[in-house]
């Protein structure tokens, strides 16, 4: 691991990919502390437990952060370009992530861990339903109910993102570069005035 993570993310980062290889329960903090390059006793003084440091590597690589930052700085206020970006931003850290998404499917148990998770795409939708009523306001987007259309682009985005996580090449030949521009190009044609 990069010798310049401090201890905490190299637990984070260990952590996530022996899960992801054994599951959560299949691994020890024993196990991710090796891994990591600490002793079992950093792990339990930065995180207490096992179920708290899978909770920290949730809320820490999820994508809500990033995707505040994009809608506080990279916005273009075009319907077109910003629904681009947010696409490709959504897919390139789900992708990043696909370890710590996969962990917190297949293991049961988990529920509590999930449903914290679920703060992050709560935060989406706030944030995009807020974007899509400032469209609105700014006449670019037509009158529709903004958080509608914020789960629908999140949902249509995420079925995507399952779809690839589990083998999409048996079902179509559709690149994901091509599915985001044509489910763009379809919300452009569907919301714009």
């Amino acid at each position: 691991m990069n010798q310049r993570l401090n201890s905490k993310d190299k637990l984070l980062l260990a952590a996530i990919d022996l899960m992801a290889d054994k599951g959560y329960n299949g691994v020890t903090t024993k196990e991710i502390a090796a891994a990591a390059g600490v002793s079992e006793m950093t792990l339990f003084r930065h995180f207490g437990t096992k179920r708290a440091l899978l909770e920290a590597a949730v809320d820490r690589f999820h994508y809500s952060g990033d995707m505040k930052r994009i809608f506080q700085e990279e916005l273009f206020w075009d319907l077109r370009a910003d629904l681009s970006l947010l696409a490709n931003r959504y897919h390139e850290i789900m992708n990043r992530n696909r370890k710590m998404i996969q962990i917190v499917l297949k293991d049961t148990g988990l529920e509590d861990v999930m449903n914290n998770a679920q703060k992050h795409p709560r935060q989406l939708k706030e944030m995009l339903t807020n974007y899509f009523i400032t469209m609105q306001e700014q006449g670019k987007m037509i009158a529709m109910d903004a958080e509608t259309q914020a789960m629908t682009f999140m949902w249509m985005n995420y079925g995507a993102f399952m779809t690839h996580l589990y083998q999409a090449e048996s079902i179509t030949s559709i690149t994901m570069q091509q599915f985001k521009e044509s489910s763009v190009d379809l919300f452009v044609r569907a919301l714009t005035p």
